[in-house]
């Protein structure tokens, strides 16, 4: 068990101090609701793409990405670049409008195309998996960790512990503080994988060739046969996409910073960076779950992995710095979560029930919603231990509730003819068949690999769509001059991605699929 020593101590210390002072500095004048939320839509390229990339790589995805490789090999990779292709494509096609529309959230925009029912489901839907699923379980993954180096420390009070902090910097700066802190826990944090990654490498003489012969060609691979555990050819290809697309496009917490950016051009070049940096995962936190098969063979579970490579090769001196990293990550989602959640119960419930509310008391309502849900959070986040491991709880919930949504969303941005009540009654019935499948599979009946339920459900949901379309007929579809398909994908006024911004996501993609391949 590691030790931490008193310079250790002093580096978190001073990291939690910088974090304060960040949050006070965001947080100076007076903050309007657009402020709190949305940062004043001035974020740049830079802070927006690092945001972007610290949010998403969290404690989560340090616990979840080596525990999923150690069980079942790198094909846990896959939902890392293939984030980095759904950007891409959101950068085509999606990003545009919604710089043209400047919402404030997604089932706003939703709204605007649909009708309020839609904005009310989508925000009770986004609210859920904000709560039980993004801000719980990096409370979780960061308890679990902190208390594998003070183990004085208990799961609940470490939790709660957590939640408190970053519930007070987030509510006191908002979206700004959350995007600045994000950009130096970026760093903190691909520091300390990057450092961990190369000590564990040397434990192999750094020879590729040592790596591959200490475990299963399997464990290596990221196109796996349909019937692996891991991630099936099949589900990389249908489900993946699909739950990628609700994550970086639909999920208020992750589409909240590019809503933040000042333009176009900020946007699209921010998407890009995130984009490059997704493609780190690999190297820096699957891999080292595959080096731990034989380094730490026989742990009880998943989860263990990440903290137990910490404990027992992390050299004194070091600890410090891979904690900070960890507790960086960790803040970063939770803070963004938080933030989102609150902006959606601020914009979406009370501020359409009050109308005339002035900016101080949305501001207020803000902070103390923000409060609310972190406590929600920490309350249920312990309770994550009992499942299979957290990766698995991340990624099964997200293919099951999402997909319905998805497949809503693209028809509605594509198609002109989809009303509102058929867009509706469809989503009602992609997540009744979505539910119906959850159940059969958890007895058995079913025994398809959740990534690729959630193509066939997404698939299901467009279908149910397009036979309520029909069945409702011309009475439901919005007339030419509706303003509900001004948000529609069609249109001479889209604002246009800058060609540079084009050019480096093509590079990307070459990229991934270079990597992709050599890992074939």
């Amino acid at each position: 068990m590691i030790q931490l020593s008193g310079l250790d101590y002093i580096a978190i210390a001073l990291y939690f101090l910088a974090t304060l002072a960040i949050a006070i500095w965001a947080a100076r004048g007076k903050t309007t609701s657009e402020d709190l939320f949305l940062a004043g839509r001035s974020l740049g390229p830079m802070a927006v793409g690092f945001s972007l990339f610290a949010a998403n790589v969290s404690t989560d995805t340090i616990i979840g990405l080596p525990g999923a490789a150690y069980r079942t090999g790198i094909s846990a990779a896959n939902y890392e670049w293939m984030a980095g292709v759904v950007l891409m494509f959101t950068v085509f096609f999606v990003l545009p409008i919604l710089v043209r529309a400047r919402v404030n959230t997604m089932p706003e925009m939703m709204e605007r195309r649909f009708d309020h029912r839609m904005r009310k489901y989508l925000s009770v839907i986004t609210l859920f998996l904000s709560i039980v699923l993004d801000t719980a379980g990096t409370i979780y993954g960061g308890a679990l960790i902190i208390t594998t180096f003070v183990p004085s420390l208990g799961l609940w009070e470490t939790a709660l512990g957590i939640a408190i902090f970053t519930g007070i910097y987030t509510a006191a700066g908002g979206l700004r503080a959350v995007v600045y802190t994000d950009m130096m826990q970026a760093f903190v944090l691909l520091g300390g994988a990057a450092v961990l990654a190369f000590i564990l490498f040397g434990k192999f003489d750094y020879s590729w060739a040592a790596v591959k012969s200490s475990v299963s060609p399997d464990h290596l691979s990221l196109i796996r046969p349909i019937h692996d555990e891991g991630v099936p050819w099949l589900g990389l290809l249908t489900g993946l996409p699909i739950v990628g697309f609700y994550y970086w496009t639909m999920n208020q917490y992750v589409v909240q910073r590019i809503l933040g950016a000042r333009d176009i051009s900020a946007a699209s070049h921010a998407s890009v960076i995130a984009a490059a940096l997704k493609l780190l995962p690999l190297f820096l936190m699957t891999l080292p779950g595959v080096m731990a098969i034989s380094l730490l063979p026989g742990l009880d579970h998943p989860d263990q992995v990440f903290p137990a490579l910490v404990t027992h090769f992390a050299p004194s001196g070091l600890a410090g710095l891979i904690l900070a990293g960890l507790i960086a990550a960790l803040m970063s989602t939770c803070s963004a979560t938080l933030n989102s959640a609150a902006t959606l119960v601020t914009l979406d419930f009370v501020q359409p029930r009050r109308p005339n509310m002035t900016q101080d008391q949305l501001v207020r309502t803000g902070r103390i919603a923000t409060i609310v849900i972190t406590l929600l959070a920490a309350l249920w986040a312990p309770n994550i231990r009992h499942f299979q491991g957290l990766w698995a709880y991340l990624q099964q919930v997200f293919a099951f509730v999402a997909s319905p949504l998805v497949a809503i969303f693209l028809m509605g941005i594509w198609m002109r003819s989809l009303g509102s009540r058929a867009a509706f009654r469809g989503l009602i019935c992609g997540h009744v068949f979505s539910a119906a499948l959850f159940v059969l599979r958890e007895t058995g009946i079913v025994t398809l690999h959740f990534t690729i339920i959630a193509g066939v459900v997404c698939a299901a949901t467009a279908v149910f769509a397009y036979l309520w379309m029909l069945i409702l007929g011309e009475a439901d579809r919005p007339s030419a001059k509706d303003a509900r398909i001004a948000l529609i994908s069609h249109g001479d006024d889209l604002p246009r991605v800058p060609r540079d911004a084009k050019i480096a996501a093509i590079a990307v993609l070459i990229a991934t699929a270079i990597i992709v391949y050599c890992f074939r």
